[in-house]
């Protein structure tokens, strides 16, 4: 079935491999913290402190690591929707708090470790909010010096990969092709994404090894075709033929191309099905439901009734339902009706 969150497992799915998250801090955290962070004890840990209801909002990825050679953390917070959030440093603040009581539950030490945080943000909608914790708290910017030691404030890193320009995309392969259709996926720009699509294939013909590219074409088209729901029949055919071009190996990559927009197809029209097969049986017995209750309080009722309720939408069925027991007359349906 359709990917419920497409953001996050694509995010996710890249960041997993370690390599990969190296590479991003490499070449995008500023290098006097790079100099501090020993990459070779960085380690992914399974925790998220994302809770349900914000899932669809975010998604996070936290790495233990050496930090100026003592144990610390980096926070990945990936920010998956088209809109900037005024809530993001407060968020983090929480996720931050939250890491350390679980380094205290786990290791029992009475001190705090290190917490990088970053922010991942790829809306249509350019950040425009400083990238700090005093920017919500009301008057801060207005307090003295003073005062302001004793209220909460930190920065976090953040990454606007909306505003990115292809200059600016850095890294390995994988990491390029992650940020440049992270950068697009919200575009309305159809040939904007086709161009994306087409460069990120190019970026996999540096890959020496053919079985990993394969995957990760895979992978990263998944995503866009779960995502960016403006490709068309014709826009997939365009785009085929153009991969037969830039890859030596053509027709491999066009299959599994075809493979995934077949499959993708297939699925969208199940899950559309499942969707209107679910409203039919709500239909069938809220129908009936109102029969009864109908029937019940004013006798037998006429089959022409009958059918016109069968017709109805599932929110008109629940609102005669749960009118029945205060109406008066059958006349009182008429309304519902029309």
């Amino acid at each position: 079935m359709k990917i419920q969150n497409p953001h996050d497992k694509f995010f996710k799915e890249t960041f997993s491999n370690i390599e990969i998250a190296k590479d991003f801090i490499i070449n995008y955290l500023p290098q006097e913290i790079v100099k501090l962070i020993d990459l070779e004890t960085l380690v992914l840990q399974k925790d998220s402190f994302i809770n349900e209801r914000l899932q669809e909002v975010y998604s996070d990825m936290l790495f233990k690591v050496n930090i100026n050679k003592r144990e610390g953390y980096i926070y990945f917070l990936f920010e998956h929707k088209s809109y900037v959030s005024k809530q993001t440093a407060l968020q983090l603040l929480k996720y931050i708090v939250e890491i350390w009581e679980m380094n205290i539950k786990k290791e029992g030490l009475g001190k705090l470790p290190v917490i990088i945080p970053l922010v991942v943000y790829h809306g249509s909608e350019k950040w425009s909010i400083r990238n700090n914790l005093g920017t919500i708290i009301e008057g801060y910017d207005e307090l003295t010096e003073e005062i302001k030691r004793y209220i909460p404030n930190f920065e976090y890193l953040l990454y606007d990969i909306s505003r990115y320009k292809d200059e600016d995309i850095k890294g390995q392969v994988q990491l390029r092709i992650m940020l440049s259709i992270l950068k697009d996926i919200f575009s309305d720009d159809t040939s904007k994404m086709k161009k994306t699509i087409l460069n990120a294939a190019r970026y996999l013909v540096e890959l020496e090894d053919k079985q990993t590219g394969l995957q990760y074409f895979e992978t990263y088209m998944r995503y866009i075709f779960n995502s960016y729901q403006q490709i068309t029949e014709s826009d997939f055919q365009e785009i085929t033929k153009d991969i037969e071009k830039i890859f030596t190996e053509g027709s491999e990559y066009a299959m599994t191309l075809a493979d995934i927009f077949r499959q993708e197809g297939i699925e969208k029209g199940i899950e559309k099905g499942i969707e209107k097969g679910i409203e039919k049986g709500e239909t069938i017995a809220l129908s009936k439901t109102a029969i009864k209750l109908l029937t019940k309080k004013f006798g037998i009722i006429s089959n022409d009734l009958k059918h016109k309720l069968q017709e109805l939408d599932v929110a008109t069925l629940e609102i005669i339902v749960e009118n029945i027991l205060d109406m008066k007359s059958l006349d009182e349906i008429e309304k519902y009706l029309k």
